[in-house]
């Protein structure tokens, strides 16, 4: 195996760890309560969510060429709880573009709450911390979900999220 297969291996378990990551996190994280607080852009219920991330399972599946290229993926699912309540989710990351060390992927996560859920997309460049996912949609009580989920640290044992969810 050459020395850049070995990098891009190794690139691949960190965007892996990541990914499964940025899943449970957010599943952990969503459960938290409301902070009561308005948007006045919109009028819309604003549920302010942080938590540290914890890793639950993840699957990388090397689809093309070998080593790291377009096509690749990472398919992950976890659960939450937090005070009694469960939530469960998954998605995957997609390389989208690769350029020497840099790899790009295309990431959709869905999680799903007892009222509903709600799906977060981002592209996100290997290594780049913080990391910004839109809030793209929901169901149920979510169907009108938008707003933003940040990652700070990501695939270390720091790794921590904040969302900002606008019902």
């Amino acid at each position: 195996m050459s020395e850049r297969d070995v990098s891009n291996t190794r690139s691949t378990a960190a965007l892996t760890r990541t990914v499964a990551a940025l899943l449970l996190t957010t599943v952990i994280g969503s459960c938290g309560t409301a902070t009561g607080q308005t948007d006045a852009e919109t009028g819309g219920q604003v549920e302010v969510i942080e938590f540290a991330v914890v890793t639950d399972q993840w699957a990388v599946l090397d689809l093309g060429t070998p080593g790291v290229s377009v096509g690749d993926m990472d398919v992950y699912s976890g659960n939450g709880v937090k005070d009694g309540r469960s939530v469960h989710g998954g998605g995957s990351c997609q390389v989208i573009h690769v350029e020497g060390d840099q790899v790009d992927t295309q990431c959709v996560i869905t999680m799903e709450f007892e009222d509903g859920s709600v799906t977060i997309q981002s592209v996100w460049r290997k290594g780049a911390s913080p990391l910004d996912m839109a809030i793209t949609g929901g169901t149920g009580a979510y169907s009108n979900a938008r707003g933003v989920v940040r990652f700070w640290d990501i695939a270390t044992p720091n790794e921590r999220m904040r969302a900002e969810i606008t019902r």
